[in-house]
């Protein structure tokens, strides 16, 4: 299991593009992927969960990633967040 801590910064947050852009590149991967925010668990693989995590721009999450591809899944998250999901 591998996690790392990272801020949105896109200026609307995980909205509905964000969203599915972060859900599109999640289920690439084999392993369980998951983030933390607030106490809510969200699974990075399902846009319902992700959008009903209320991510707004600014907000840190926690990523998880647990399986046989944990590191590349983690690592291909983090940049994607940080190259601002598309926007």
């Amino acid at each position: 299991m591998v996690s790392q801590k990272v801020t949105i910064k896109n200026p609307t947050g995980l909205h509905l593009r964000p969203a599915g852009i972060l859900c599109k590149e999640a289920m690439q991967f084999k392993s369980l992927i998951t983030f933390t925010f607030k106490g809510y668990t969200a699974n990075a693989k399902s846009v319902l969960s992700v959008l009903g995590a209320c991510v707004k721009c600014g907000d840190e999450v926690e990523f998880v990633c647990e399986g046989e591809d944990e590191e590349l899944a983690l690592d291909t998250l983090i940049k994607a967040i940080e190259d601002g999901l598309g926007e």
